[in-house]
């Protein structure tokens, strides 16, 4: 397997693979993988999903591109799903979520400037993740991204995640604040839960100091956690919501949704994007959605997660490295008390796909179309080689 010619930006793993169907992928030699990650929580519905394939197919044979310089029937229908979905009031397509957070930081700006404010600041979290294009590496909290590629980009002032107090002490010491932009719950932070009621708060905090709420749900949304997106768990609708990832199951397509006044800032030329939003994305999106934004598949998701970290906790009650099991829906995370990433390797050995973020937390995202039985597959892969690996940890 060579990759002389592919620029040497990622560590990969040595498999390729050739086909997928459902939750399994399959290797050149026709070995069968039981993916627990989902291209990173990309293939919401698995892999080869009937309903996303023949959206596909039938596009493709029908229309790929047209550009934003006209109206895209599919844009339109997908925008109104996701709306329905969301109580949301208008979007913007991009073609990932880094995009998508980069029309939320100019929405955020844009704000700002029209309330007088000369070099508006957005308050991010620490040990967010955001993207890296040089403005969403910067809101991101992970210094390993952002080294060599300074200077980085002004206007971002950092917060703890979940620290509503240092967040009330900023708004009485920074009048130049224009929003908030953080994760519902973080995913390459480690799978970190915002405490109860967190929000409902940061919502007030918002609304007094005329701030937009702006939520990352890149990672969550689109069902990852049993609500269609994260921030409907708990009542509160923000300004401004953000997505990629699982919402074209594996085609590129990015959304930056809005509500209310932030609704209505963009206007014709602030923002653009050349595939942003084109037919074929479009369509697989929308077939995702319909597929997603049901209450009997979400309620599924919800179920399903609670059998897999139930699960979790008692087969590592007894594991001394062993610390805790956190998430929501099937977005989740075992946080382990010492470096875990040689675990990528062993699981893949044993067929079993999974992830290691903030260095201590197995993170697991499989497709939100695992049954239990899949669960229990995953569950005998995965915990006898925590076990195993935990003993010689250090």
């Amino acid at each position: 397997m060579t990759q002389s010619h592919v620029m040497n930006t990622y560590g990969r793993l040595p498999v390729s693979f050739v086909r997928g169907e459902g939750v399994r992928l399959f290797d050149e030699a026709g070995k069968s993988y039981l993916d627990a990650i989902s291209g990173i929580g990309v293939n919401a519905l698995g892999h080869a999903h009937p309903a996303v394939t023949e959206a596909i197919c039938q596009q493709a044979g029908a229309l790929l591109h047209t550009s934003n310089l006209y109206n895209v029937q599919r844009q339109t229908q997908l925008a109104d799903a996701l709306c329905d979905a969301s109580g949301m009031s208008n979007v913007f397509f991009s073609n990932s979520g880094a995009e998508a957070n980069e029309a939320a930081i100019k929405l955020a700006r844009m704000h700002g400037h029209n309330r007088g404010i000369e070099i508006p600041h957005i308050i991010v979290m620490e040990s967010a993740f955001h993207g890296r294009t040089l403005a969403t590496m910067t809101a991101s909290g992970n210094r390993k991204i952002q080294a060599g590629f300074e200077p980085l980009v002004q206007g971002f002032t950092r917060a703890p995640y979940g620290d509503l107090a240092a967040l009330e002490s900023i708004a009485k010491n920074n009048d130049s604040v224009a929003a908030v932009l953080l994760e519902p719950l973080q995913g390459e932070g480690g799978i970190n839960m915002l405490p109860e009621g967190f929000l409902a708060a940061l919502r007030e905090l918002c609304d007094a100091h005329n701030w937009l709420l702006m939520l990352d749900e890149v990672q969550t949304g689109n069902g990852r956690t049993g609500k269609y997106f994260a921030f409907q768990h708990s009542g509160v609708m923000p300004d401004v919501v953000t997505t990629a990832k699982g919402l074209g199951n594996g085609l590129p397509i990015g959304a930056c949704l809005a509500h209310g006044a932030a609704a209505e800032l963009f206007k014709p030329g602030n923002h653009g994007s050349t595939f942003g939003g084109n037919p074929l994305a479009c369509a697989a999106a929308l077939s995702v959605v319909n597929t997603v934004a049901q209450d009997s598949f979400l309620a599924d998701v919800t179920q399903k997660g609670e059998l897999l970290r139930q699960g979790l906790r008692e087969r590592l009650a007894d594991c001394e490295q062993f610390v805790e099991v956190r998430g929501l829906g099937l977005m989740v995370g075992i946080q382990l008390k010492s470096p875990c990433g040689p675990l990528v390797g062993k699981a893949l050995e044993q067929g079993l796909l999974i992830n290691v973020t903030s260095e201590r937390v197995v993170r697991l995202l499989p497709p939100l179309i695992i049954n239990q039985q899949e669960i229990d597959q995953l569950l005998d892969l995965l915990c006898p080689l925590i076990k195993q690996w935990c003993p010689d940890a250090s």
